[in-house]
C-alpha cells in the first residue's frame, strides 16, 4: 500500500511542528500580534503560513489561553527531551 508522504500519521499532534514555528507563534500569540482562534489568515498576516498545515488541525478553535498553554507545553516537551539525551 502505497502512503500519501504528506499525510501525518494519527496521533502525530504538533510532531512535525518546527520548533522555530512554535517559538515564532507563540511570541506572536504574547505579543497580541495573532489573534485567536486561529486561521490560515492570521498565521499569514505574523509570517507562519509555512506552518499551517502543522498547526492548525491542533490549535484551530482554541482560544489564546489556551494556544499558548498548548505550545508552552510542546516546547517544554521538546527541551526536556533534548536535554536528555
Amino acid at each position: 500500500m502505497h502512503r500519501d508522504p504528506h499525510l501525518r500519521p494519527p496521533g502525530a499532534a504538533l510532531t512535525y511542528a518546527k520548533t522555530a514555528a512554535l517559538e515564532a507563534l507563540l511570541k506572536s500569540l504574547y505579543r497580541g500580534d495573532a489573534a485567536c482562534p486561529l486561521t490560515v489568515q492570521e498565521l499569514t498576516r505574523v509570517g507562519l503560513q509555512y506552518a499551517a498545515e502543522d498547526l492548525l488541525p491542533h490549535l484551530r478553535g482554541l482560544d489564546a489561553t489556551a494556544a499558548k498553554a498548548v505550545v508552552v507545553a510542546v516546547l517544554a516537551e521538546r527541551r526536556a527531551a533534548q536535554r536528555a539525551e
